[in-house]
């Protein structure tokens, strides 16, 4: 099992234990892409709310809506943002095009297909190899950023990186510059932005790529997870930056028609111009998750973010009930 799987089963037993010490009857259920047992194990059980967890199926991070959509059909109440909005996010390509069409700033990218057919960049920069549908950083090392000089050659790349990528990938534009994270969560007066984290790159050499890869996130030990902390410290020159970061957060809150909870992630360039990279709706709740260091910044604790989290699934559907 990967580090990024392991993780979304701690965070199963983090979020069962937070529910039950709030005094809710709690049954976690195991998904696989068997429709008829999914059926099944929902029917069976007959639950008043469900607390979607689910990231991939099949280790395929292209299937995160899936839940949602069945429990849409069947009418059940669930936690975190609806299937729409995290079928539209988990696909970074149609992602980056709704956030275009809005006028808010992401990142030029490329296709497969485009780079194929020629459509590449103009060589002035350097692009970042990612996948369209996996996250947590699935595929993403130092050797993913290329030069932006021969679109057959960063196709063939791309190519070549399939396995590593989880599928179907592209090439994004590489923003040199400062990671933010800036987390959402929904509250009774709507849409909160829970306290703003910057990824610093400590020790990096100028040589090193300044990028949240895979071995940063998850590999402890290595060089990027022990040099790459999160900090919530910013100076008066900053606070400008800070609004429009915020602003742009809850501009992709309405536009995506998020609930609950969401996280979105900006890279900002030397001109302190922010360029949203992606929309991740649900983000995940282990305690040292980013979303949850946000939280507790904020002075929120695991409970009251569990709260609010399943009070903005109650809207519609009435309380779960207690022991």
């Amino acid at each position: 099992m990967s580090p990024d799987q392991g993780d979304t089963l701690k965070q199963a037993e983090v979020v069962r234990e937070g529910l039950t010490s709030l005094g809710y009857l709690c049954d976690e259920m195991p998904v696989s892409a068997d429709l008829g047992k999914l059926l099944e194990g929902f029917s069976g059980k007959s639950p008043v709310m469900v607390f979607n967890l689910v990231e991939t199926i099949r280790s395929k991070g292209r299937f995160i809506s899936f839940v949602p959509l069945v429990l849409e059909s069947l009418g059940m109440p669930y936690t975190g943002c609806p299937a729409d909005a995290v079928y539209l996010t988990s696909n970074k390509i149609l992602a980056k095009k709704i956030v275009r069409w809005n006028r808010i700033a992401t990142p030029e990218w490329f296709t497969l297909d485009d780079l194929e057919k020629g459509i590449g960049p103009d060589g002035k920069c350097r692009f970042i190899l990612k996948s369209v549908w996996e996250h947590a950083s699935v595929g993403l090392d130092e050797d993913s950023i290329v030069a932006g000089i021969d679109p057959s050659a960063i196709a063939a790349e791309l190519r070549s990186r399939s396995d590593t990528l989880g599928g179907e990938g592209f090439a994004e534009q590489f923003i040199e510059g400062r990671e933010f994270n800036l987390s959402i969560l929904e509250s009774d007066s709507g849409p909160r932005v829970l306290p703003p984290a910057e990824i610093i790159f400590k020790n990096y050499p100028d040589t090193k790529a300044r990028m949240v890869g895979y071995r940063a996130k998850w590999e402890e030990g290595s060089f990027e997870y022990s040099n790459t902390p999160r900090s919530f410290d910013f100076p008066p020159d900053d606070r400008a930056l800070l609004r429009k970061l915020r602003s742009m957060a809850l501009r992709c809150w309405r536009i995506f028609g998020l609930r609950g909870y969401a996280r979105v992630d900006f890279r900002v360039d030397r001109d302190m111009r922010p360029w949203i990279l992606e929309i991740n709706t649900n983000p995940c709740l282990s305690p040292d998750a980013g979303f949850i260091a946000s939280a507790k910044e904020a002075g929120l604790g695991m409970e009251s973010v569990l709260e609010l989290i399943l009070k903005a699934s109650h809207k519609q559907a009435g309380r779960p009930r207690r022991r």
